[in-house]
């Protein structure tokens, strides 16, 4: 009996990767925007119907295809915060990558980060990294800890805690800083992704990580600001 459940498990485990793989293919191939269940149904050989027995609605199959273009970030993500000496530098740096990734791909990290998708965020990647575990091998665990927090603001509020522990900001400054920065992102989001801007990408990058640096900087005590070394002019593009 129980090893019925573990193949029943195992095949079911293997049908949902089928409907992602496809999605992630039909993304590639017509962009994802028109995605649509019966497309990635028709592709994997089924009917809508049994796709919808693996994902609530279509919004879930596409952030988790979505998920699969992260994986550049991800792999980035510790190069960048490794140039960084202190939490607020590593941070920074953190925000560059992020941001770098996103402006270069804005409907695939709009749907990951903005849209609204009809269930707990933090369900969904859990549900994503129980699948694909590989994706987290040899990730330091702060990283790891970056990586497993959707919430942008929250992600962020737990990370600069160790910057308030060297300090570097103050503990009412956190929320400040978190707040603000996540606003500075999401307003040069929307203005790629509505064609609100004509900046470049990477214009967009610069303007966003220099408003960001001067958002944190300014909070930073003036006897602290030297030690930190981050600098927008500094980016290779």
């Amino acid at each position: 009996m129980t090893m019925k459940v573990g193949r029943r498990k195992v095949q079911k485990e293997r049908m949902w990767r089928n409907f992602i793989e496809a999605a992630v293919e039909l993304i590639e191939s017509e962009g994802i925007e028109n995605i649509t269940i019966r497309k990635v149904a028709d592709k994997v050989g089924y009917s809508a119907s049994t796709a919808y027995n693996y994902f609530q609605e279509l919004s879930h199959l596409i952030f988790f295809a979505a998920m699969r273009f992260t994986k550049g970030y991800i792999e980035d993500l510790p190069h960048y915060m490794d140039r960084g000496t202190n939490t607020i530098d590593k941070w920074l740096y953190s925000w560059e990558c992020f941001c770098k990734h996103s402006f270069e791909n804005p409907k695939i990290y709009s749907i990951i980060f903005i849209n609204n998708l009809g269930a707990v965020p933090e369900d969904l990647i859990d549900h994503y990294y129980t699948m694909y575990k590989m994706e987290l091998v040899g990730l330091p665990e702060p990283v790891q800890d970056i990586i497993l927090q959707h919430t942008l603001d929250k992600r962020s509020s737990l990370y600069v805690q160790g910057a308030v522990k060297e300090g570097l900001i103050k503990p009412g400054d956190v929320s400040f800083i978190t707040d603000v920065t996540l606003l500075i992102w999401q307003g040069m989001m929307t203005s790629l992704l509505n064609k609100r801007t004509h900046y470049s990408t990477s214009e967009a990058l610069r303007k966003t990580l220099s408003y960001i640096y001067e958002s944190v900087i300014n909070v930073v005590p003036s006897d602290k600001k030297h030690v930190i070394r981050y600098r927008p002019d500094d980016i290779a593009w």
